[in-house]
């Protein structure tokens, strides 16, 4: 990865006398940059055409003055005690407008996600898909079909990357239940100790922080380049305490409660308290924030899985804030069009199921099937959980037990429902793929 060049700071620039010159028009060019990003940092800005006969120098002095009085400081401190900072430019606040539209409070959804059954179903198919993802970005090496299919059937994990997943996983399904209870640091520790057990060097370091005197763990990129180095591990401890401090509402003032989880997010990854594990722990710490906040739909979306489409972007997000006086709207804009594009897929996603659901149902009225047959199918699709007994199948429909055994059993024998058999009893569920079965067989009626 090629690391960004450090941008001049504010007090750097005005050293430079020359750059005070014609300041009404490099105030001017300074508001609204005319150039690619929304938010471009130093390392943009040296490479492309300033506006107005400036130098870069001066545009960047612009874009630094007019940024200056919009950015708001928080409790985060770089490892030479300078405050980190944020600001919320209009980019972020229509990205902010736009999340809270689309996934918190009683808004619009899916019928697939509306029903109960279709909801756990996806549920459970997002934590997999963001498990396997987050781990994936740190190294973890097991196919998407080889994790889903280990998670699936329970089995254990045969290496350090299916363990790595599986821990990701657990993890990840815990933090609705530990959402409604104020962010501690053995909380911190223990989700930890969950992310990492079975999986690092030294054991006991699963749910602990770096002591004192260790060497600490610094950020590579994939060509082995430093690109951070973190806070002195004596520093851990009490950094921790400010951090769960500021999760809990220790700050004057209101914070957005996504901007405050991506912070949290940042925070972590830039403390970089843990010997491995860190990122995740972070993006599980992101999550968890959204959840106690009342961001139900985050439970369905997976950002790891877009930024492992890009890791460069999601690394040059975090290097473009250190290398910028610390200034986190970096971070938190990309962070933001990721959940953005997250929420978007997901849409995207569950109106083609819902329109595929149709489309079955559609086809399913068409077959040779009597419309007990079809009543129960319908009702199949949209509860893949359901449990059907002749008992049952002839009480809904006022037939007698003979009539309600020979319309099961052919759905069985048509691969369109299973069988368990319970004592001298018959239990019939969906097929597991029940709508590409109806499909198959009505393409072949």
């Amino acid at each position: 990865m090629r690391l960004p060049e450090r941008a001049p700071t504010l007090e750097e620039l005005f050293e430079r006398a020359d750059l005070n010159r014609d300041l009404p028009t490099v105030v001017a060019a300074g508001v609204a940059p005319t150039v690619g990003s929304t938010y471009p940092h130093w390392d943009e800005i040296r490479r492309t055409p300033p506006p107005g006969g400036l130098t870069r120098e001066q545009w960047w002095l612009g874009i630094k003055l007019a940024r200056r009085p919009i950015l708001r400081d928080f409790p985060l401190r770089g490892t030479d005690g300078t405050p980190f900072q944020y600001s919320l430019p209009d980019p972020v606040l229509e990205l902010l407008h736009w999340i809270d539209q689309h996934a918190a409070g009683e808004i619009m959804v899916s019928e697939a996600v509306a029903d109960p059954s279709q909801r756990q179903r996806y549920l459970v198919s997002s934590l997999m898909e963001e498990s396997i993802t987050s781990s994936q970005l740190e190294g973890a090496s097991a196919t998407r079909k080889v994790a889903r299919d280990m998670i699936r059937s329970g089995r254990q994990p045969r290496d350090k990357s299916e363990r790595m997943i599986l821990n990701n996983f657990r993890a990840m399904s815990t933090l609705r239940d530990v959402s409604g209870v104020e962010l501690t640091p053995r909380l911190v520790y223990d989700l930890h100790g969950v992310l990492t057990e079975g999986t690092l060097d030294d054991p006991t370091a699963a749910g602990r922080p770096q002591r004192p005197g260790q060497v600490r763990v610094h950020v590579e990129d994939p060509d082995g380049q430093v690109v951070h180095v973190p806070p002195p591990a004596a520093e851990l401890r009490a950094r921790m305490e400010v951090m769960c401090t500021f999760a809990n509402g220790g700050i004057k003032g209101f914070m957005h409660p996504v901007v405050k989880a991506v912070l949290l997010h940042l925070w972590l990854a830039y403390d970089h308290p843990f010997e491995d594990g860190n990122g995740r722990a972070a993006r599980a710490l992101f999550y968890r924030e959204t959840l106690r906040q009342g961001y139900w739909l985050f439970e369905y979306i997976s950002i790891s899985r877009l930024l492992l489409r890009a890791p460069a972007k999601y690394g040059r997000a975090f290097l473009y804030t250190e290398t910028d006086a610390l200034d986190a709207t970096y971070f938190l804009l990309y962070q933001l069009q990721v959940i953005r594009r997250a929420i978007e897929e997901l849409h995207a996603y569950l109106q083609a199921k819902t329109a595929e659901m149709r489309e079955t149902l559609s086809m399913l009225r068409q077959t040779t099937l009597n419309h007990r047959q079809v009543a129960l199918l319908t009702h199949a699709l949209r509860h893949h959980d359901a449990e059907y007994t002749f008992k049952t199948h002839a009480r809904s429909h006022r037939v007698v037990q003979q009539s309600a055994r020979t319309d099961l059993l052919d759905l069985e024998e048509r691969g369109l429902l299973q069988r368990r058999v319970v004592g001298n009893r018959y239990y019939f569920y969906p097929a597991p793929d029940l709508p590409n079965r109806l499909r198959a067989s009505s393409s072949g009626t």
